[in-house]
């Protein structure tokens, strides 16, 4: 927790509003979220949607609501005003103002037309275009805002995961703060927004670590404390690659419509890069208990769908039924059914989820507990419904009509009686009913199929396959 005398832990997760919610980020929002908790400090939502031309309400509104989804409360951000960079414009404005007053950053006159060609030429030379300051001693009142970089010495990162990083100044160019149509660049608004917000710890993806000498020089030049750094490295496919959409899905969203539980997502995620011990399985609180940037990997992270779903499964396993249901519903709507009493459904829920991965696929696998088979597993009828297993569904169905309860144990105890009078096995009645109720011969445990699909139900499906017997 947090060390007595330091300051409050104050995190941030910054998205830019261009796209649905991608993994990489989730799990950097979920990164954040865990430290500010274990540390019993604030985390800051805060929105980038600086980029015009991409951003948009709607991108917004689906990273909103993924988030909450995972569950990912933010102490400070939207709806609050003041939380998204549009609306902070003035700020950057007055900051630009204090690092010119300050002789820390410079107006710069050259046309763009003449830096594209440098930095072509530059490209051909097989170099890293560096701008080579022509207008930092002009003394313009113009033009595009460049900071002025110190011309040697170099800026060390001591980063919470890679360790310290040191950045050589002759390797830097003086960046531009404000571009000449007067909108503040990403790393000015990030550096400005990061200050005034108070952050103390910066945890993002590590394709920002080479914005961070340059976010450093920014801060000092300020006079402001420059934060705590922790960049946690990328997410590759199985190929390692850039986790994309050629890996499968990427987006939140698209896990949540898939039918993964929110906890499964946030154990995975978090699992992506950290560890504790060997364990795989946490529940939330436990993550909260558990997390330290010191347990993070600077190795990168691979995105295994398979070991998702088993974890999803594992967690389906833990859940309460009757929120297992609630989260299930939704899904049976989609497939068409409707999802009926809510502790019925939990009851079905609570037979599925030894079966399946997701609730998607629970309720795939549980078609049968709302609709009648449509044909029978070929090869199990042929052995089953037969002249013999008419007899004997005859036999069944005459007991079951006078069974006076309609419960697991009472359907068990009449199927032992049955099958003692008949002389069979176990088994062999099981397998016949349970072709008959769900058309296959696998299934949950069919004491409990049969009183959740209820005694009206059952005797009709006993019946039908007892007419389609040969």
């Amino acid at each position: 927790m947090s060390t007595p005398g330091a300051r409050a832990v104050r995190v941030r997760f910054a998205p830019s509003p261009t796209g649905p919610l991608h993994v990489g980020g989730a799990r950097t929002a979920l990164f954040n979220w865990l430290f500010a908790r274990h540390h019993r400090g604030a985390f800051v939502l805060r929105i980038e949607d600086t980029d015009r031309s991409r951003s948009t309400e709607a991108h917004i509104d689906a990273i909103l609501d993924a988030l909450r989804w995972l569950e990912l409360d933010w102490d400070e951000g939207p709806p609050t005003p003041g939380y998204r960079q549009t609306e902070r414009l003035a700020l950057y404005q007055a900051h630009a103002r204090r690092l010119v007053e300050a002789g820390r950053a410079y107006y710069c006159a050259c046309p763009p037309a003449q830096l594209e060609a440098e930095r072509r030429a530059a490209r051909a030379r097989g170099e890293t275009y560096r701008y080579p300051g022509r207008c930092r001693e002009r003394g313009l009142t113009a033009g595009a805002l460049r900071l002025r970089v110190p011309a040697e010495g170099t800026t060390v990162v001591d980063d919470l995961i890679h360790g310290p990083v040191t950045f050589d100044h002759r390797e830097l160019d003086d960046w531009i703060l404000v571009r000449s149509d007067g909108t503040p660049t990403y790393n000015f608004c990030v550096v400005v927004d990061d200050v005034t917000m108070q952050i103390t710890h910066v945890i993002r993806g590590s394709d920002h670590l080479s914005n961070t000498p340059k976010q450093i020089l920014c801060y000092e030049a300020l006079g402001y404390p420059v934060p705590r750094f922790a960049h946690v490295s990328m997410i590759l496919g199985p190929d390692r690659q850039r986790l994309s959409k050629r890996h499968g899905a990427t987006s939140v969203q698209a896990f949540r419509e898939a039918g993964f539980l929110p906890d499964a997502m946030v154990n995975y995620l978090a699992r992506l890069g950290w560890a504790h011990g060997d364990r795989e399985v946490f529940t939330r609180e436990e993550l909260v208990e558990l997390f330290d940037l010191k347990d993070v990997s600077p190795s990168p992270a691979i995105f295994d769908h398979a070991k998702l779903a088993w974890l999803n499964q594992q967690h389906m396993k833990r859940l309460d039924p009757a929120r297992l249901a609630a989260l299930a519903a939704p899904f049976v709507r989609a497939a068409g059914f409707d999802p009926g009493d809510p502790a019925r459904l939990a009851g079905i829920m609570a037979t599925l989820r030894e079966r399946a991965r997701t609730l998607r696929e629970a309720v795939e696998v549980g078609r049968f507990y709302w609709e009648r088979p449509r044909g029978y597993d070929p090869a199990a009828a042929r052995a089953l419904l037969t002249a013999e297993g008419r007899a004997r569904l005859d036999a069944l169905i005459a007991r079951l009509e006078q069974l006076p309860e309609f419960t697991p144990a009472a359907l068990e105890a009449a199927f032992r009686e049955l099958v003692a009078a008949l002389g069979l096995r176990l088994v062999d009645l099981a397998q016949l009913a349970r072709l008959a109720v769900t058309g296959t011969t696998a299934s949950p445990p069919i004491f409990d199929v049969l009183a959740l699909l209820g005694r009206e139900e059952t005797l009709a499906r006993l019946r039908a396959a007892c007419a389609a017997a040969r």
